[in-house]
C-alpha cells in the first residue's frame, strides 16, 4: 500500500489534453497540463528561486520483432521566476520571455503549451502507426544546491506527470503542391 501511495503522490501534474496538428513545417503539439504549486514551491519562487519546468515529447515506432524505435524526441524548458524590483513573475523559454502581474497568471500560461514544433517536416517518418508521448516535470537538477538536497528527502519539491501516450500517424508527404484548377473557357463548352 505504501508503494501505491507514493506513486500517486509523484503524479502531481496531470496531462489533461495533448494533440498533434500537421503543418507545412512538420507537426506541432498542443498540450494542457493541470497542476498547482504547493505552498513551499510558491514561496520559493516568490522569494527569488527560479523554477525550471521541462516538457518532454517523443515519438516511438512500435516493432514486434525488435526493440521499439525512437523516431523523434524534443525537450522544451520553461523558466518561472519572480523579480522583486519590478514585482512581476516572468515566464521564459530560450530568449523569449513574458511578464505577469500574479503567479496565477504565469501558471495559467505555463500550463498550456501551444504550437510547439515537435517533428520537422523532413524527419523521415514513414507512413506507419507511431506512439507519441508527452510529460511535464519540475527539473530539480536546476534548483539551487540546498533545494536539490532537500528534493532527495522531501516530496514537496518533486512535481511531475506520468507519460501520456497516444496513437499518431504522420501525414502523408505530398509529392507536388496541390493547385486549384479552374476550367478554361474552351473546356466548359
Amino acid at each position: 500500500a505504501l508503494v501505491v501511495a507514493s506513486a500517486a503522490r509523484a503524479d502531481d501534474i496531470e496531462v489533461a489534453d495533448a494533440r498533434l496538428v500537421a503543418t507545412e513545417d512538420g507537426v506541432v503539439l498542443a498540450a494542457d497540463f493541470a497542476f498547482d504549486l504547493n505552498p513551499r514551491l510558491a514561496e520559493a519562487v516568490t522569494n527569488g528561486v527560479p523554477l525550471y519546468f521541462a516538457v518532454e515529447f517523443e515519438v516511438i515506432r512500435p516493432r514486434w520483432y525488435w526493440f521499439d524505435e525512437k523516431a523523434a524526441a524534443k525537450r522544451l524548458q520553461l523558466r518561472l521566476s519572480y523579480h522583486a524590483l519590478s514585482r512581476y513573475y516572468r515566464l521564459s523559454t530560450g530568449v523569449l520571455q513574458q511578464n505577469y502581474a500574479t503567479l496565477e497568471e504565469a501558471l495559467n500560461v505555463l500550463r498550456r503549451v501551444r504550437n510547439w514544433q515537435v517533428v520537422d517536416r523532413g524527419a523521415g517518418l514513414t507512413d506507419a502507426n507511431y506512439e507519441a508521448a508527452v510529460r511535464m516535470r519540475l527539473d530539480v537538477t536546476l534548483l539551487p544546491k540546498p533545494f536539490q538536497l532537500s528534493a532527495l528527502t522531501s516530496r514537496d519539491l518533486n512535481l511531475e506527470s506520468p507519460w501520456k501516450r497516444f496513437g499518431f500517424r504522420p501525414p502523408a508527404p505530398s509529392l507536388a503542391p496541390v493547385e486549384s484548377r479552374e476550367p478554361k473557357e474552351t473546356e466548359s463548352r
